[in-house]
């Protein structure tokens, strides 16, 4: 049974590692835990947060509620011909989980590979990199509904994924609590080597068939070239959404800045790169105050030691109306702001 425990720091469960602290806080580490924990009097009367690895979280204040760290283990799989299904505890560290499908052959997250976070929160944020998002690849998940702790199982429809979205952050959010989720993969691979610079750190590895352990490896290589390590220095990775915009308004945009980093989207729409946006505003490795953008990713707002979550979100302001006055584009937070 999880132990309730009160005036707890959060310092630990965030990965910006900004200061803040909970009212009440709440490790739980199976399902029994879980609904123990909410048929307790003291916790129906609480506002909740539910946290995974913390790693896509910016707290401006501190927490006048209840925390859950979810924190439930477990891999498991059963074959569909040649088709997998992996079924993962919402408390695996993400990256462990990619880890255990690459090595067992399975195909379908390789891409996905050194993600922070937990399994719980892929669905809820949709995750993605590297060409492939969460939703290609998902199966189901279970969670429990907060107010009467009702188990339900939500299938790929249900979730209604969007780029970086999801129910769970729209009509559900904060109603449910994941506890496991099950994803759809291969024995077969269908190697994804498009996208960003997979295919050329590929070629220099004079790999040219490769294989998911190989483009495992090829990712996590660029995502450490580029991405600060958040037990080295505060970060939530990725703190804006790459925009997807109107062929209208991209067309506008390339006539004036021709260089400008894009992708095709789906419906006709352009994706183009924040953090080429950001750089071009001057703001790469850019320090003010306590905080600033990565040196290497001007995507990736940093704490340098003893920023403020109140800080951070300043300065996220100030990119974000920089970048509309130069290109017209309103950038959006991928981080959740509390």
């Amino acid at each position: 049974m999880s132990i309730l425990q009160e005036n707890i720091s959060l310092k630990p469960y965030n990965t910006f590692g900004v200061a803040a602290s909970s009212t009440f806080f709440a490790e739980v580490f199976n399902e029994a835990d879980l609904k123990g924990l909410l048929s307790m009097a003291i916790v129906k009367e609480q506002q909740m947060l539910v946290l995974g690895g913390g790693s896509n979280l910016l707290f401006t204040r501190d927490f006048d509620g209840l925390v859950i760290k979810v924190s439930i283990p477990g891999i498991s799989f059963v074959d569909a011909g040649d088709d997998v299904i992996v079924t993962a505890g919402a408390g695996v560290v993400w990256n462990d989980f990619v880890n255990y499908c690459v090595g067992n052959g399975f195909a379908g997250v390789e891409n996905l590979s050194l993600i922070p976070g937990t399994v719980g929160a892929s669905p809820i944020q949709n995750i993605g990199a590297y060409g492939v998002e969460l939703k290609d690849v998902f199966y189901s998940c279970v969670a429990y509904e907060i107010t009467t702790g009702n188990h339900q199982v939500f299938e790929f429809d249900d979730c209604k994924f969007g780029y970086r979205d999801s129910v769970f952050k729209n009509e559900l959010k904060g109603r449910y609590i994941i506890t496991a989720v099950s994803f759809k993969l291969s024995r077969k691979a269908k190697i994804n080597t498009q996208y960003g610079a997979i295919q050329a750190e590929l070629l220099n590895r004079n790999i040219d068939q490769p294989t998911i352990a190989d483009v495992s490896s090829v990712v996590a290589a660029i995502r450490v070239s580029k991405l600060p390590d958040p037990s080295t220095i505060g970060n939530a990775g990725s703190f804006f959404k790459n925009p997807v915009i109107e062929k209208s308004l991209f067309d506008e945009v390339i006539e004036k800045f021709p260089d400008v980093v894009h992708y095709p989207a789906p419906n006709d729409k352009i994706k183009l790169a924040a953090g080429w946006l950001i750089e071009q505003c001057g703001f790469k490795g850019k320090v003010v105050g306590n905080t600033g953008t990565w040196k290497n990713q001007a995507l990736v707002l940093v704490n340098h030691g003893a920023a403020t979550g109140q800080e951070v979100y300043a300065f996220s302001e100030e990119i974000i109306k920089t970048v509309y006055i130069k290109f017209g584009i309103m950038l959006e937070r991928e981080v959740n702001i509390l």
